[in-house]
């Protein structure tokens, strides 16, 4: 992955998630986050 790629993506990402806090009230970015904790537990049982 070449810069521009990789601050085009980054950039993505910001906006997204910008976007999220304004017209949803983060309620799309917190349930990721709890999504992502479920999955870290289930990697740390299979560890």
């Amino acid at each position: 992955m070449n810069t521009p790629i990789a601050i085009g993506l980054a950039a993505l990402v910001i906006i997204c998630a910008l976007v999220d806090g304004f017209a949803n009230d983060w309620s799309a970015s917190l349930f990721l986050a709890r999504k992502i904790v479920d999955l870290l537990d289930y990697v740390a049982f299979w560890r």
